[in-house]
């Protein structure tokens, strides 16, 4: 929601002023000449950037809010509760500052007024995704909101369960690797040259190897410490430049798809998702092809997105789903297998499901692994730059001890 200030004139010629809370400038003027103005000026209120900021952190859903209000809203409407009624509540549940205060608040207006709940949640996709938008419209259509709620939620809650999981699995190696990089730096700018300080009346000649690369590093870091923040910066601005050319997000996922470990979890995560969304959109009534294109935009990985895409064409154009599957090359086997009895006995949305639900317990061992084989790795590398630093500071010692 933004806030806009307004100039109108009613039909008596009187001027009047006021502000509106709304999605676009757009909604502004059909609001005001739907209360019978003329409308003259519509001004956006811009604040200051540490208040915008504020704005935009406090009012941002998360997946958890999401899961809770599809929960409530699809409990309330299967106790026979009419959607208006359901959605006031569970609007003067929020905060008000919060962000499901306002979508809640625009939304409940916007049905009152006879637009369909699906259709007021448009303007949000970004918050609630494009198959969660499309599975109400189609349960509204066909007059099942409430069952499309209740599996929604289901469905929401068992990605922000996966997703916590594989969070909680990777915060200690995160940290750990973090810890590791900040110490490393720290190191070669402060501490380092004052240790190597003392070695200055040696001689280079009689300096080790390790001793000699160490006190270059250091010197190196010491010099160029501005080019660190710079090129992270630089590195992440280039990414996400990168990320919207198509061939770019391709080789990208590709890549990471490749990755040992990583880029399994990475495809399990994917078709856990994918699938349980194709599965929910299905069940919603939406047509297959249409439900093939939004699983496609929601993948996350062009490399999918790709895949369901052809799908889509292949099965518009009279070919079997199983027969569209097998022909991207993307898919293992399994997949193509179950799509295959789902289509055979008229049950796909529920073979996806499963499918889904297979890959989601798969990729919950492969975090499993993941973390198993970084722990010891980040032991290894805690151990060699140890030891590396060890021969690097106590060898010039050493020798300088055994001369006398």
């Amino acid at each position: 929601m933004a806030k806009f200030v307004y100039r109108a004139k009613d039909w008596s010629g009187k001027l009047l002023k006021g502000q509106l809370d709304m999605v676009s400038k757009k909604e502004v003027v059909d609001s005001i000449k739907s209360s019978g103005l003329m409308p003259l000026s519509v001004e956006l209120v811009k604040g200051n950037m540490l208040t915008e900021a504020m704005k935009r952190f406090k009012g941002k859903v998360n997946l958890k809010q999401v899961a809770t209000f599809t929960r409530q809203l699809s409990t309330m409407m299967t106790a026979g509760l009419p959607l208006t009624d359901a959605l006031a509540l569970l609007k003067n549940q929020q905060d008000e500052t919060s962000g499901l205060y306002e979508i809640l608040d625009r939304s409940l207006e916007q049905v009152r007024g006879g637009m369909p709940f699906g259709k007021s949640l448009e303007p949000y996709q970004k918050v609630f995704g494009e198959a969660y938008v499309a599975s109400i419209s189609a349960g509204e259509e066909a007059g099942v909101l409430d069952e499309v709620l209740s599996k929604l939620a289901k469905t929401i809650e068992d990605q922000y369960e996966f997703q916590g999981k594989v969070k909680g699995a990777m915060i200690y190696p995160v940290i750990v690797v973090i810890a590791m990089i900040g110490v490393v730096i720290l190191m070669m700018i402060f501490v380092i040259p004052k240790l190597m300080g003392l070695y200055a009346d040696f001689g280079t000649a009689k300096m080790p190897a390790a001793t000699l690369f160490l006190m270059s590093m250091s010197d190196f870091m010491i010099k160029t410490w501005f080019m660190i923040p710079i090129l992270v910066i630089g590195g992440v601005a280039g990414y996400n430049v990168g990320m919207k050319n198509e061939n770019f997000r391709l080789k990208k996922d590709k890549l990471t798809l490749k990755i040992p470990i990583a880029g399994v979890l990475s495809e399990k995560t994917i078709l856990a998702n994918t699938c349980r969304t194709l599965s929910m959109l299905l069940t919603a009534g939406i047509t297959l092809v249409e439900a093939l294109k939004i699983t496609a935009s929601v993948s996350g990985s062009e490399v999918f997105k790709q895949a369901y895409l052809e799908i889509s064409e292949k099965v518009q154009k009279g070919f079997s789903v199983a027969v569209s599957f097998q022909n991207t090359a993307v898919f293992p086997i399994i997949v193509n297998q179950m799509i295959s009895t789902g289509e055979e006995t008229g049950k796909l949305d529920d073979v996806l499901m499963r499918v889904s639900d297979y890959f989601s317990k798969e990729a919950e061992e492969s975090v499993k692994a993941l973390t198993s084989a970084i722990e010891p790795l980040i032991m290894i590398v805690l151990g060699l730059g140890v030891g590396f630093l060890m021969i690097a500071v106590v060898m010039p010692i050493y020798n300088l001890t055994s001369s006398f």
